[in-house]
């Protein structure tokens, strides 16, 4: 497709929000050794990818601008390039773009062992959410009898609930008052409102002790964790901060039998296959909280940052 034109959403620097977001038209790209090109049908959005806009990932990433930002995407194979030899045009798959990003466009380029096949009887909005906050829900789940998952309405929550369930785990969880339903019909076996006393102190209703936390919100401190969790709980930080680390470092230091860890998941295709076949068995389901055309990509950035969406958040070029 060397020449083509395509319709894509970037920014210039770093900062700028929903309306540092500008659309442009560029060159499709072309898929280099071992790589395919999409055709993309529906891009999810996650906070990993306006928190790398305001530049919590600087210099690091992005690692040049303009940048076409997000990354976990399905659609179908229009073209593949040397080396490729599992894929083929007209394939559908669910794929992580990787830190290169690029999912607010028409077209992206993704390297084959990044990508899993999608059945035709599963939608592209059902699967596009899977390679980061799937995955991300995936590997924070050990063996574990008692779990706790705060912000369990949102994109990763609501997987990590699910999942949880599957392995026969009881399940706290923490959301908003309009989403306590809907947390429960996940599967949850005690759901709290986070903003009651008894939400923000995170006790377990039934006295349980947290053999692991899945934290998916912000801004709570380690003090109230600690006295949740058991001997050896473990706080698994997926949205980590400076303070974060911090306390991954102190707790380490000090051989605490409780600890915290951040948790940032790089998605691997084993993963996707199994998580993909959950939800063409009806085992997995995606929440999906709304959905943009990629000519209102700004709407869909704004609603992500304000931080309120239940499920995933899709935009469809």
């Amino acid at each position: 497709m060397a020449g083509k034109l395509m319709h894509a959403v970037q920014y210039l620097c770093y900062g700028g929000g929903a309306a540092g977001l500008k659309h442009v038209e560029v060159p499709v790209p072309t898929p280099s050794n071992g790589e395919i090109l999409l055709k993309l049908e529906a891009t999810s959005l996650n906070p990993i990818d306006w928190k790398i806009q305001k530049g919590i990932l600087r210099p690091l990433l992005p690692r040049k601008f303009p940048f076409i930002p997000a990354t976990d995407v399905a659609g179908e194979v229009v073209e593949v390039g040397p080396g490729v030899k599992n894929i083929k045009p007209g394939d559908k798959v669910v794929a992580a773009l990787g830190l290169t990003g690029g999912g607010l466009s028409e077209y992206g380029v993704v390297k084959e062992n990044l990508t899993a096949p999608r059945p035709p009887e599963v939608s592209a909005a059902d699967v596009a959410g899977l390679p980061v906050a799937g995955c991300t829900a995936l590997v924070a789940l050990t063996q574990t009898k008692n779990i706790l998952v705060t912000a369990a309405s949102g994109g990763v929550g609501h997987y990590a609930v699910q999942l949880a369930k599957l392995g026969n785990t009881h399940v706290t969880a923490t959301c908003g008052a309009r989403n306590l339903d809907l947390v429960k019909s996940l599967g949850a076996d005690e759901v709290l409102d986070y903003k009651t006393p008894e939400g923000a102190a995170l006790k377990s209703p039934s006295g349980k002790k947290y053999d692991a936390v899945i934290h998916c919100a912000t801004a709570v401190p380690w003090s109230v964790f600690e006295p949740n969790l058991s001997e050896n709980g473990k706080v698994i930080d997926i949205t980590p901060g400076a303070s974060a680390f911090w306390t991954f470092a102190v707790k380490k230091l000090t051989f605490s039998g409780k600890k915290l860890v951040p948790l940032l998941v790089i998605p691997k295709s084993e993963n996707m296959k199994y998580l993909v076949q959950l939800v063409k068995e009806g085992k997995l389901k995606t929440i999906v909280d709304s959905k943009y055309p990629l000519s209102k990509a700004e709407e869909a950035w704004a609603k992500s940052i304000d931080g309120h969406a239940t499920g995933k958040i899709i935009v469809e070029p």
